[in-house]
């Protein structure tokens, strides 16, 4: 929080950057940022075997460290994306140190391809290997910058291409049976349906919601042409429209939910609450989903970008520019954004193959040069 989803889920890109690419969007940035200030090897001096700096032994720990504070101070990262990197660069340094590698001078390129191949026998999801290995791959070009190493023994190990998995888009139909199933007299209901809306109304991600303060909505509340304000990944800014059930749902939150539940807790500026008072956090956002799929008898499958693919595909069935979808999603490459054109391609396909006459091949006894003539006359 960013994939590629979705999904607003999505899997990294081949091989980004040493900075940092997020390894939970495809959309990762391209740039290349100076390096920060960190340990080298000393002038003249000569690398050990196994492409050990002499600049001294530093454990992979203090190595990974410094690489996450990089991603926070200098790439602007979202604390999701490091939380990614994190558990996934904890993997490695485990791995590391079960055959006995305690600093990423002693690695080599068997050892990271060994640990690839290892998260793919555990049965990992393509896209979950592919983003842990370029966890791994930024790391080691970072060290390499840094001087903690001789050479990049990551440079060479490439992650599989993970299947291209079409983003899953609720109906229409769907998606109002959803936003219905709020019971609008009750405070959670209120809440539910403000949530809802605005995940649906923006095409937001859940964590770029999560964090909306009410003073966040004071100029579009005033003005409902001049949008509302999303801080996305990398604290990237975009404004987006507001709609009028998006708006309409906020404004009974506010006026007629919200203040039975600010008392309970301690004073918080979060525009969405749980019943103790307290910012509404992603993992019960994405619970009050599932709830409501259920109560709505959604059978589609759900994920926690299900509302923001909706909104995306919804929009190009509509007629809406791949470009402008970009911006609205809060996409860095058109390229993320292009992958619900297929989804949108596909709907047409299975229109055309239901309902087309000459879609379909006739049956055998249907081919027109399979009937009979009738005889002529001599």
């Amino acid at each position: 929080m960013g994939h590629t989803h979705t999904t607003d889920g999505s899997g990294p890109t081949n091989g980004p950057d040493f900075t940092g690419g997020d390894p939970t969007d495809s959309s990762g940035s391209t740039g290349r940022p100076a390096a920060v200030s960190g340990p080298s090897s000393l002038p003249g001096s000569v690398p050990a075997a196994g492409g050990r700096s002499a600049g001294g032994h530093r454990p992979i720990d203090d190595q990974v460290s410094d690489y996450l504070q990089h991603l926070v101070v200098e790439r602007g990262l979202s604390d999701n994306t490091v939380a990614a990197y994190r558990r996934d660069l904890a993997k490695y340094a485990q791995f590391l140190a079960d055959r006995g590698v305690d600093d990423l001078a002693g690695t080599t390129s068997p050892d990271v391809a060994e640990f690839a191949r290892d998260l793919a026998e555990r049965g990992l999801a393509p896209s979950s290997v592919t983003r842990t290995v370029v966890a791994v791959r930024n790391l080691h070009k970072f060290a390499l910058v840094q001087g903690w190493v001789s050479d990049d023994v990551a440079k060479n190990v490439a992650p599989a291409s993970p299947a291209k998995r079409l983003p899953k888009a609720l109906s229409i139909a769907e998606v109002e049976a959803l936003l219905a199933s709020c019971d609008t007299s009750t405070v959670e209901g209120l809440r539910d349906r403000a949530l809802l809306e605005l995940l649906y109304g923006t095409g937001a991600r859940i964590s770029e919601v999560c964090q909306l303060d009410v003073d966040d909505l004071r100029g579009v509340r005033a003005d409902p042409s001049s949008g509302l304000r999303l801080i996305g990944k990398g604290n990237k800014e975009r404004v987006v429209p507001l709609g009028h059930y998006a708006l309409e749902a906020v404004e009974a939150w506010l006026v007629r939910g919200r203040p039975a539940w600010a008392d309970r807790g301690a004073a918080t500026p979060a525009l969405l609450l749980n019943s103790r008072g307290s910012r509404l956090s992603r993992q019960s956002s994405w619970a009050i989903m599932q709830r409501a799929a259920r109560s709505a008898g959604v059978t589609t499958h759900m994920s926690a970008h299900s509302l923001r693919h909706s909104y995306a595909t919804h929009l190009l069935d509509g007629g809406a520019d791949v470009r402008v979808v970009q911006e609205l999603l809060g996409h860095a490459s058109v390229t993320t954004t292009q992958i619900y054109t297929m989804v949108t391609a596909e709907h047409l396909r299975e229109v055309y193959r239901s309902s087309h006459p000459r879609a379909v091949s006739r049956p055998p006894t249907e081919n027109p040069r399979a009937v009979s003539r009738p005889p002529t006359e001599n």
